[in-house]
Order: C-alpha cells, then structure tokens, then sequence
C-alpha cells in the first residue's frame, strides 16, 4: 500500500522513477529546521545516520556478502566520526555488539555464517551505532521465526529505553504495533486513512477498512471465522474515483464514489478519512433538533 515508499521519502531516498509531488519533510537539526528534500548532499550525509537512521527490509539487502562484518562497521563509522581505526573504534563496536547482545567475534564472521536473527540485530547495530535521534525500520522482522522476532522487537525497545530516541515502525504485523507503539497510522492504497494512539485504534476503528483490519485479528479461544474485507485492494497505478476504499466499502455512499475524503479528527488524536466521520454526531444533532422544535 506503500508504507515502504513512504519511508524512503520521509528520508529523502527516493530514486527516479518516484518522485515527489510536493510538500516538506523537516527535522530539526543543529537547531534549526531542514527539509531534506530541499538538503544539499552534505548536509544529507551528516544528518543520515547520526540523526535519523535506517534499519532497511532484510539484512542481506544490507551486509556486502564478501565482507566482514566488522569492514561494514570500519566503513560506516570511519565516515561520519574522526576515530582511530585500531583500538578507539574496535572498543566502540565491540561494546556496542555486547550491549545488542552479539559475541565479539561477530566482527570477524561473513554475512552468511550467521543466523537470521545475528544478522538483522547485527543490521539494527549499525543503524544505531551513532545514536541517532530517530530510527525508521521497514519490516525489520520480515522472514524470522516467531522467537526471534520477539527478541528483535525487545532488543528496539532496549535501545529506545537507553537512548530516549524515537522509532518508526513500518510493519504490517498488527501485534507488533500493538507491542511497540504508542501510536499508528493505517495506510490504504497509499494514503493514511486513519492514525490514533494504539490503543484507541485497536478499541474503537472508524474507518470501515481499519474495522475490517482490526476484526480480522486471531483471538486466543475464539474459533469462530475471521471475516475479511471484500474485493481486492486496487492497482496503483489506476486507483478508483473518490475514496479509494469505496468499491469495497459496505457503507459506501455516493459522495464517497465521487470525493476523496481528507483527514479528519474525530476525537482528540484519533482522525479518519472517511465521510462518516462526524455523520452519526450529525444525524443525531438533527433529530435533537427535530425534538426540539416539535
């Protein structure tokens, strides 16, 4: 739906053929506000991984295959702080590899002779190293086994915990957010259609597509059948007229077919992209009305 394109975007990575259409995406860096779209190539490198770093979609999209792991980190350190190549930096790795829960020696071990697991926490070792402020991970669970997942998740909370850094969270893992995060955003057909705290998300869905998502849900003892949104989501590249939900939407209603919704706050820090949001407090204002005036 575009979560990963997204992320790309909010960290000025998109390559031709995307682009961006238009708006900002700023931080606050050294004081003052960049757009990193608008960013020179140096002030991108500096920010890049010692503000906001990056755990990507798969270690072995990340790790050179012909490398040691401990060349990546001499090559990723080395560009962004002026440090000795011997003892000051390998005191600094290894330390860092001990506190993620790696042995030493993992800096002398190819990509492949490691786990799948090893891999990735050695993957969120070289986005954190630095300790950037902000952390986006794109699926960063993708393809490990449940124990291993629960050990990665732990190990993003530790570092969010010890640092009091922010972390973005791109999974599709509805438990991950619900274990992680203090708030979400639901995406559909590449706009945000709806975002709240986690908990409220998870208690009271507004947009139909979020109910379907939420409904959709295992529960521990309950057998009955899980009931799916309808249809298929839509390509892209020819999205449908108005709200891009509606073909499938049981409430649908003209003016969705028609109009595409914009973002609206229903509650405090609970808003949806729907036309129902504000309908039913609408209705029930006008039969208070009614009552009132007969």
């Amino acid at each position: 739906c575009g979560k990963s394109t997204l992320l790309k975007s909010l960290l000025g990575g998109l390559r031709p053929p995307l682009r961006h259409r238009g708006g900002t995406v700023k931080y606050r860096w050294r004081g003052r506000e960049v757009d990193i779209l608008q960013a020179s190539p140096q002030e991108r490198r500096e920010m890049m991984w010692k503000h906001i770093s990056y755990v990507p979609q798969g270690s072995l999209s990340v790790l050179n295959p012909v490398r040691r792991i401990g060349d990546s980190f001499k090559s990723f350190v080395r560009a962004h702080l002026d440090i000795q190549p011997n003892g000051e930096f390998t005191d600094l790795v290894r330390g860092h590899l001990v506190n993620l829960g790696l042995p030493p020696d993992t800096l002398t071990a190819y990509p492949h002779q490691l786990s799948g697991g090893m891999r990735q926490r050695v993957t969120i070792a070289l986005a954190t190293i630095l300790k950037p402020r902000i952390i986006f991970c794109d699926e960063p669970t993708t393809a490990l086994d449940v124990v291993v997942q629960r050990g990665v998740i732990q190990l993003l909370q530790d570092i969010q915990r010890e640092e009091n850094n922010s972390i973005v969270m791109v999974t599709h893992d509805m438990a991950i957010h619900a274990n992680i995060c203090d708030r979400i955003a639901i995406m559909y057909a590449g706009r945000i259609i709806e975002q709240a705290d986690v908990h409220r998300i998870f208690a009271n869905p507004l947009h139909p597509y979020t109910q379907y998502l939420i409904g959709s849900l295992p529960r521990i003892g309950d057998k009955s059948r899980r009931v799916s949104a309808p249809g298929s989501p839509p390509s892209l590249e020819k999205l449908p007229s108005g709200c891009a939900f509606h073909p499938r939407c049981p409430e649908v209603m003209e003016i969705c077919r028609q109009q595409s919704p914009r973002l609206t706050e229903a509650f405090a820090g609970h808003s949806a992209a729907c036309f129902l949001v504000g309908k039913e407090d609408s209705d029930a204002d006008s039969g208070a009305n009614q009552s009132l005036g007969s």
